[in-house]
């Protein structure tokens, strides 16, 4: 919901709309891999799990209520379906009813659409592919280490291999930094003026998982609720239906966590590795300008198990205790940036870094990532290579993306053509506008009682 935010008593839906249609855009790449054997077998990577958004108390009902009210116009969100009703909601996931104060005001909205996908696997499967190629190749356990710029305008990129000592560089024309939370390390040894505007905060996340059958069992569905007041947008409470090797469980959360390290697995010198004379001002602006994310980080870091047990029976009031474990999630790093003759700024969104010369690239920040890692990689070709974009590339762009260069919730017909597509190859559900049901659908559909709408699998 915090991409929904209430501003002058109106619910913002912008960026929910550009968020949809990018997740289109994953999907219809996702159908072309999958369609081309790149990726294979759909339920490996991606399962149909309803989205819900779930609140309680007088004015979180009514806030919902508005943005149901505002989103159902857009068809983006045709299909959406809203309730006050604690039984229609019970039905839709059980848990989160059962065990609640009867008298307390709930409401909750629907997407039957949603999916649950293991981003981990998807980039296993694509480099699985990229593996038979003779002009790719992968190497792991290596470390970058330098990054310098060439006389003759080109770059050499040192690197050292952890298992063997070995260290070597290669030269090369462009590079791009898709590092995680090390690319704003990776972009600072390239000396490059215009990356002196970055620096990072990272902030790590842990969730309770649950595999017991009589829980899983009962919940299929990403449950969102509303983050508390003050809370920064990463911190929104879930508790969700996840697929992992084949394997379903449940986690809710998250509660932050702190180090130093940009990566899962980095060092504890990261921070400080990467803090230096052009960034040192800005890191302290904004901790003094964001004073409670200070105060959210300081709290979730004091909490303890029964703490975190109370903030779990919020959104499932019969969990037991017993049944939950704390796992370490991973890291992530916000983007700290100080563009020129502009205020200092803590991003919580994606950025994508273009060198002047258009010679060094790279991905920055955090939610929406990997999500919508496809348009985000579509618009940094955009950027970088305009004309061949534009010309023998184009084809190619069309034949992947079918609904490239176009902006969905203008064009509802397409939106449901591409929707119907994608549901059929990725084993998604379909929710099929009324004025389309005397079409032939592109997959088997059931009718469901008192909706406007069919529901197709």
């Amino acid at each position: 919901m915090n991409y929904t935010p209430e501003k002058n008593g109106q619910i913002d839906i912008t960026q929910a709309i550009e968020i949809a249609n990018q997740f289109e855009i994953s999907k219809q790449f996702w159908a072309y891999q999958l369609k081309h054997r790149v990726l294979h077998q759909s339920q490996t990577f991606i399962n149909p799990v309803p989205h819900i958004a779930f609140v309680w108390g007088k004015d979180d009902v009514n806030f919902l209520a508005k943005r149901y009210a505002t989103m159902i116009k857009n068809p983006m969100f045709y299909g959406m379906k809203y309730s006050t009703s604690a039984d229609e909601i019970k039905s839709w996931a059980p848990l989160i009813i059962e065990g609640r104060d009867e008298k307390q005001p709930v409401a909750a909205t629907r997407m039957d659409i949603g999916a649950d996908v293991n981003y981990g696997e998807i980039t296993r499967q694509l480099v699985a592919n990229l593996l038979k190629h003779p002009n790719f190749k992968l190497q792991t356990r290596t470390e970058v280490n330098a990054i310098s710029r060439n006389d003759d305008g080109t770059w050499s990129v040192g690197f050292k291999n952890h298992t063997t000592g070995e260290e070597s560089h290669i030269k090369t024309r462009l590079v791009f930094i898709g590092a995680g939370g090390a690319t704003i390390k990776l972009l600072q040894y390239t000396g490059l003026q215009e990356a002196k505007q970055y620096a990072g905060f990272p902030v790590g996340g842990e969730f309770l998982v649950t595999d017991n059958p009589e829980v899983i069992d009962r919940h299929t569905a990403k449950v969102y609720g509303k983050p508390a007041l003050g809370a920064p947008p990463m911190s929104v409470p879930h508790i969700d239906t996840r697929y992992l090797e084949g394997k379903k469980y449940v986690l809710f959360g998250p509660f932050a966590t702190y180090s130093n390290k940009f990566l899962k697995y980095g060092s504890q010198l990261d921070l400080f590795a990467a803090t230096n004379d052009s960034n040192i001002i800005s890191i302290i602006a904004i901790g003094i300008k964001h004073l409670d994310l200070v105060r959210y980080l300081v709290s979730q870091l004091m909490l303890n198990d029964e703490e975190r047990y109370q903030s779990l029976l919020e959104y499932y009031p019969n969990a037991k205790k017993e049944d939950w474990k704390l796992v370490i999630a991973g890291q992530r790093v916000q983007i700290i940036k100080n563009a020129k003759n502009k205020p200092v700024t803590l991003q919580f969104g994606t950025e994508t870094f273009i060198s002047n010369d258009k010679t060094v690239f790279g991905l920055l920040g955090a939610s929406p990532g990997a999500s919508t890692s496809p348009y985000i990689m579509l618009n940094l070709l955009e950027r970088v290579f305009p004309d061949r974009v534009k010309n023998q590339w184009n084809a190619k762009l069309h034949e992947i993306i079918p609904s490239y260069g176009q902006h969905l919730e203008q064009n509802p017909t397409l939106l449901n053509q591409i929707r119907r597509y994608t549901s059929e190859i990725l084993g998604l559900n379909y929710i099929v506008p009324q004025q389309e049901q005397t079409n032939q659908p592109m997959i088997p559909k059931q009718q469901q009682a008192n909706t406007r709408y069919s529901f197709v699998k």
